[in-house]
């Protein structure tokens, strides 16, 4: 469902996969080959959404006045919140990025972290546990992120030419 609020509707590229089950409204922008699975929420009612091209938001996954870069994975029941998350990143599910914290390009914030309010993540680490530690990523993890990034891409292209979720 898309909705106009305070004189702003989403916009979403034509090329994206959006699930029919999603929930958009207000100041939403959607990139190029991204995706949002079903019951994830953008909502763009105090400050814009931006989904980057290439970026899947997965099930039950929250954006509030957030942006999230090109190629980022954000998994299962996330919450992004007045926070940003820069490209070819990867949001392990049931976490959170509170407001004004920043996850840096080529991240991991492991499943269930909470990257506190104000933090940054640095370029090329880990982020894990609650509050967030960080140390510098490894190579299978790096591997790891890029492969989960991938198997969503073309798990959205095959739901997008079927029309499933639409």
């Amino acid at each position: 469902m898309r909705e106009r609020l305070f004189g702003h509707t989403p916009d979403v590229a034509d090329s994206a996969f959006v699930s029919r089950l999603s929930y958009l409204i207000g100041e939403v922008s959607v990139g190029e080959r991204a995706s949002l699975w079903p019951f994830t929420c953008l909502r763009g009612d105090g400050g814009a959404v931006t989904v980057g091209e290439g970026t899947n938001v997965q099930e039950f996954s929250m954006l509030h006045g957030a942006e999230v870069g090109d190629h980022v994975t954000v998994g299962h029941s996330v919450v992004v919140d007045y926070a940003t998350v820069e490209d070819h990143s990867l949001v392990g599910m049931n976490s959170c990025v509170l407001r004004d914290a920043t996850v840096e390009s080529n991240c991991l914030v492991a499943a269930g972290a909470v990257v506190l309010q104000g933090q940054t993540v640095p370029e090329g680490h880990l982020a894990y546990g609650a509050p967030a530690q960080t140390k510098p990523l490894t190579d299978d993890q790096r591997d790891e992120i890029e492969r989960v990034h991938q198997h969503y891409v073309d798990l959205s292209r095959e739901y997008k030419q079927t029309g499933r979720f639409e």
